[in-house]
């Protein structure tokens, strides 16, 4: 039997265990906890729809293709989708779960620095392997990234429950304080709870 090659990503791997919060649990990356998997994202609505389509949305500094085939993924992702969750031309911004545009465009990311050329469609392109069960060097980095965004003390999950809180909304109703946050969240595998509306409101006390 031919061996696979080192960077090969396995059929079908098995969705990780969740910690009593409801978070996916990576025991080789304990603080890395999102909340939802890469099925769970793309079926909701993110990124417009065009996230795996190289030359979906505008194009970047680097070019006007990313190199990306959705087929590089367990077909299991993407069966019973229709292709404008995954593979529209165009960012359509009806297709996001919260009906608002949330983030920058490959430009933007690319002019930032952020995208390493592994990886060439940015953070959740890097989520897609690391969920498969590729490790690299550039764990740590992205893996600091979400921390900051959407981690316990991450700036938009913050930002988010203070708008909960102040407006008296549990965190099942976040789109009405700020659709385009709790669309960024779920962009970043997670989503506010009641104990992180809970913990602003101590705050505010």
């Amino acid at each position: 039997m031919t061996k696979k090659p080192s960077t090969s990503l396995p059929e079908e791997p098995k969705t990780p265990k969740r910690d009593s919060a409801g978070r996916l649990v990576f025991p080789d990356n304990p603080i890395f906890r999102p909340r939802f998997t890469p099925r769970q994202m793309i079926e909701a609505g993110v990124f417009g729809g065009c996230y795996f389509n190289p030359r979906g949305g505008k194009k970047g500094i680097l070019g006007s293709s990313v190199d990306i085939d959705h087929r590089e993924f367990p077909a299991s992702w993407f069966v019973g989708l229709p292709e404008r969750l995954y593979v529209s031309r165009r960012y359509n911004i009806p297709t996001n779960k919260y009906g608002v545009k949330a983030g920058q465009d490959q430009a933007f990311w690319e002019e930032k620095g952020w995208i390493d050329k592994r990886d060439p469609r940015g953070w959740f392109h890097w989520y897609c392997r690391f969920f498969c069960g590729r490790r690299i060097d550039d764990d740590e980095r992205q893996i600091s990234r979400w921390s900051g965004v959407a981690g316990a003390k991450g700036r938009w999950r913050r930002a988010l429950a203070n708008k909960c809180a102040s407006g008296g909304v549990p965190a099942s109703r976040s789109r009405e304080v700020s659709p385009v946050i709790t669309q960024t969240m779920l962009h970043w595998a997670d989503a506010v709870t009641d104990r992180d509306v809970d913990e602003a409101l101590r705050r505010m006390k």
